[in-house]
Formats: structure tokens, C-alpha cells, sequence
């Protein structure tokens, strides 16, 4: 009879559309853990203050208003037929609503709100208490889950991320362009790195991972080296 393997949290740290929630959701399927993606949390979030007042487009954000209705919004992921999984917000499925650029354009500024940050942490921490799990966000390895047995920290150029973004939203059908999305991408940035609550930084136990010129199978076997390596030192100790 196989031995049950040990299980292990992954925390995977990086700037936006750096490509961290393929290689999370990628490590979750092929090593069958949960995958939660952080960043759909906060931008539920931020919809949610865009649609109901609380969050304007031009990044007027009424802090009091929103943490008020924060017991209000229930967020959670649901598995779809293709493998994928859909955020929803009190039971409806916000995933294509999340992933616009009205909405990029203001989560930065609501996920700096430490009220936010804190209910979503609790959430998050609450999603891996039985490990299993692979997580992606700013502030998983450094305050999420500090104990997580893989911590990655993933980078690449401002102008890189900003293109795969870009590539992204005009598939989806949405008319942007790359000058808009790479003044977005540095822009949350700045808001991340300088952000008193939880600010994007690598732990320093983290592995880091810059990965501008690699392909996904490229990444996906990098990650699960690692990860192999992680679990199987585990297993002989």
C-alpha cells in the first residue's frame, strides 16, 4: 500500500501579472493541492466597492464605508469543468468582472487598507490550516502563511509583465492599450512595495525566480523541482 505523502504549504510571492497565478495553479493541479489566488480576493473586494459606491474609477476610496460592509461579502472559489476555478462574491460568479481594468486600476489602493488586509488574511490563513494548498499573492510567505515549507518569489520587467497582461485583456475582448496597462502595472507597484500594511517583499528564506524569458513548461518543471525537493527532504527527516 503507497504511503500518504507529506503535505506541505506553498507560498508564491511576486508583482502583478507576473505570471505567479499560472505557476501556482499549474503546481496545484499537478501535485493535486488546493490552489487559492489571493489577488481574486482583494479585486472581489474592490468590485464590490466599485459597484455598490464605496470605490470610485478614479481611485476615491471611501476606507470606512467599505471595511463597514466587509462582513457582508462572502468570497469564495468554485471549481469549473476545464480544471479552472471561478471567484464569486456572496454565491455569484465574478470571474470575468474581477480580472477588468477598472477594477486593476483600484485594488492596489484597496488592498493597502489594513482593515482589509486583515479579514482577507484570517480568510486566507483559514483556507490552508490543513496545508495541501498552493497560494500566490504580495504578502503569503511574509504574512500569510511565514511557516510555509516553499516560499518563491517571482519577478520580471515592468515592460514584460505589462505585455502579458496586455496579450491577456485583448483576448478577453478588452479594448485597452499596452500604454495603459504598463502605466497600471507600475503604478501598483509603487502602491505595493511603499504600502504600510503587508508590503510586496521577499522573505528571506524565499526562493527567487525571474522568469522573463522562460516558457511554462519551463517554469512548471523549475516549480516542481523544487517542490519535490521540499517534500522529499521532509520525508527522510
Amino acid at each position: 500500500m503507497e504511503t500518504e505523502r507529506i503535505k506541505i504549504t506553498v507560498a508564491i510571492d511576486g508583482f502583478s501579472s507576473s505570471g505567479k497565478s499560472t505557476m501556482a495553479r499549474r503546481l496545484a493541479s499537478a501535485v493535486g493541492y488546493r490552489y487559492i489566488d489571493s489577488g481574486a480576493m482583494y479585486r472581489a473586494v474592490a468590485l464590490f466597492g466599485l459597484d455598490n459606491g464605496f470605490v470610485s474609477s478614479d481611485g476615491d476610496v471611501n476606507a470606512d464605508a467599505l471595511v463597514d460592509a466587509l462582513p457582508r461579502i462572502s468570497i469564495d472559489f468554485v471549481p469549473q469543468p476545464d480544471g479552472s476555478q471561478h471567484t464569486t462574491i456572496n454565491g455569484v460568479d465574478v470571474e470575468s468582472q474581477i480580472r477588468q481594468l477598472r477594477v486593476s486600476n483600484v485594488v492596489s489602493l484597496v488592498a493597502a487598507i489594513p482593515a482589509v488586509r486583515h479579514r482577507l488574511v484570517a480568510m486566507q490563513q483559514a483556507f490552508g490550516v490543513e496545508k495541501g494548498i498552493v497560494m500566490d499573492g504580495r504578502d503569503i510567505g511574509t504574512t500569510v502563511f511565514p511557516d510555509a515549507e516553499l516560499k518563491i518569489y517571482v519577478d520580471a520587467s515592468a515592460e514584460t509583465r505589462a505585455q502579458r497582461r496586455f496579450k491577456e485583456l485583448v483576448e478577453k475582448g478588452s479594448a485597452v492599450t499596452y500604454e495603459e496597462v504598463l502605466a497600471n502595472v507600475v503604478h501598483r507597484d509603487h502602491i505595493d512595495q511603499t504600502r504600510e500594511e503587508s508590503p510586496l517583499r521577499k522573505a528571506s528564506d524565499a526562493i527567487s525566480l525571474d522568469n522573463s524569458s522562460m516558457t511554462l513548461d519551463e517554469q512548471d518543471r523549475w516549480l516542481i523541482d523544487q517542490f519535490e525537493r521540499v517534500v522529499q527532504s521532509l520525508e527522510k527527516a
